[in-house]
């Protein structure tokens, strides 16, 4: 399920409230949402559950809204802010490619089993390792007095309050994310679930005979045969999986990898 995610709700809260809504057993979510964000979280509910690190992997898309010559301890409107006057230079150059970014302590990052902002309210001094991230786009939409409005669209696991505090005295005063891979927030309806099918458009996919399809929901590697559809989906920034979507006539089977002797191994399953 594509959600417009509100203000004020965890992502946690809002995954649950859809879970009961439908009165599903499970559900969970491919990407967090800061409270004070909106935008799109995609829902994933029962077996779809099982593909949840390829939508965490996606490529995202945020308008990111700027208060300049101010920051905040956490880098957002839920931290001390404090006024400085100091605004970012004028001419604003920003770097795309691959950089190096170091979460904010105020983050959902793990550290020794605990999240780093429980630790962050704690009190406790720690830093987290920067990792390698990518900017496919980083522009200024517009700006006016103390604020800026951004276009970001960069890899998974960048963080924008990072982008905007570095920009100088600058914090993130509103964020929403606009999609996800090939998922556009344009197209989020919490009363409509998409299919899986649907949902797994952007893997290759190949479609199996009877025999075929039961071997592959047991989990038995079978032979590559046939004709390979190339995605439909299919975000600019992501390359498609490596793993192919077996389906039949009855909607998908499998995730399969390929392998060099020409055999497709099962590795995540949809029928049992």
């Amino acid at each position: 399920m594509l959600v417009d995610k509100p203000a004020g709700l965890s992502s946690h809260k809002v995954t649950n409230d859809v879970r009961r809504a439908l009165g599903a057993d499970k559900a969970g979510h491919a990407g967090t949402l800061d409270p004070f964000a909106t935008g799109l979280l995609i829902v994933l509910l029962g077996r779809a559950r099982r593909v949840q690190r390829f939508f965490m992997g996606m490529s995202k898309e945020y308008v990111a809204g700027a208060r300049l010559g101010a920051s905040s301890t956490t880098g957002d409107p839920e931290g001390e802010i404090r006024v400085t006057g100091k605004m970012p230079p004028e001419k604003f150059e920003p770097v795309i490619g691959k950089i190096s970014q170091r979460p904010p302590i105020y983050s959902a990052v793990k550290v020794d089993g605990k999240r780093a902002y429980n630790r962050a309210r704690a009190g406790e001094q720690f830093e987290l390792p920067s990792r390698q991230v990518e900017l496919f786009e980083f522009s200024e939409l517009s700006r006016e007095d103390d604020h800026a409005e951004y276009l970001i669209r960069c890899s998974s696991g960048t963080y924008v309050r990072s982008l905007i505090s570095e920009l100088g005295d600058a914090y993130t005063e509103s964020l929403r994310r606009t999609r996800i891979g090939p998922f556009s927030v344009d197209h989020a309806d919490a009363s409509q679930i998409v299919g899986l099918a649907a949902a797994l458009g952007f893997f290759d996919s190949i479609e199996l005979g009877a025999d075929d399809a039961k071997k592959a929901a047991h989990g038995v590697a079978i032979e590559l045969g046939g004709q390979v559809i190339g995605a439909p989906l299919r975000a600019p920034e992501d390359a498609v999986p490596c793993e192919l979507l077996l389906t039949d006539a009855d909607g998908p089977v499998a995730l399969a990898e390929r392998r060099d002797d020409g055999m497709l191994k099962p590795v995540v399953g949809f029928r049992a």
